[in-house]
């Protein structure tokens, strides 16, 4: 068999914590700025921890970072 592949996009924008946690940017921060309250630009800073639904399919993408 073949090796699978990672998918580029998501080894770029995800990484896997040491408990297996899934660990992302926050969106909406990257431009139109002046839109958003600064209380959404403040709680936007750093990562966050991705939902569990949504982390099981970012873990599709990335066949050899499961825990």
């Amino acid at each position: 068999m073949p090796k699978m592949k990672t998918k580029s996009g998501a080894k770029k924008r995800f990484k896997i914590t040491g408990s297996g946690k899934v660990k992302a940017g926050v969106a909406y921060k990257q431009h139109n700025l002046r839109k958003r309250s600064q209380k959404m630009k403040r709680k936007a800073r750093g990562t966050t921890i991705l939902q569990p639904g949504d982390a099981s399919l970012v873990m599709h993408y990335m066949p050899y970072h499961r825990s």
